[in-house]
């Protein structure tokens, strides 16, 4: 019998994000976003989604790191096929800024998984500057 520790496995559960600036609720050095996510299960098997973990940098440099249980109050399971969407806000002192992390999941027989929240920008429209 091997008693070795179940190391975290890569399931088939993409992210995706849609942003928006969030004008009437921003000023000079606070600019708020509102971000939705969409988690979408591809494996065959059924995911609990137990933590979330954040990176929020800005163009200041700082860093901000987020680690909590679930989303939004919730840690949903995600069965072969499932689609789950929920949407927070975030606010970064300068722009642009970037989000990335991750999920930590389970699957029913509890072994670990983690699925990938992809790097997104963070920025007021209108506002790129090119070099």
């Amino acid at each position: 019998m091997n008693d070795a520790p179940l190391l975290p496995t890569d399931p088939d559960v993409r992210v995706s994000v849609e942003v928006q600036y969030l004008a009437a609720h921003s000023q000079p050095g606070r600019h708020a976003f509102a971000y939705v996510i969409t988690i979408e299960n591809h494996s065959d098997q059924t995911w609990q989604l137990l933590t979330r973990h954040w990176q929020i940098m800005d163009a200041g440099g700082r860093e901000t790191v987020v680690d909590g249980d679930g989303v939004v109050g919730q840690q949903p399971h995600l069965a072969p096929g499932a689609v789950y969407v929920y949407d927070s806000f975030v606010t970064v002192q300068d722009t642009p800024g970037m989000m990335q992390g991750h999920y930590g999941l389970r699957d029913a027989w509890g072994a670990a998984g983690k699925a990938i929240i992809p790097p997104f920008v963070l920025e007021v429209p209108g506002t790129r500057v090119l070099n």
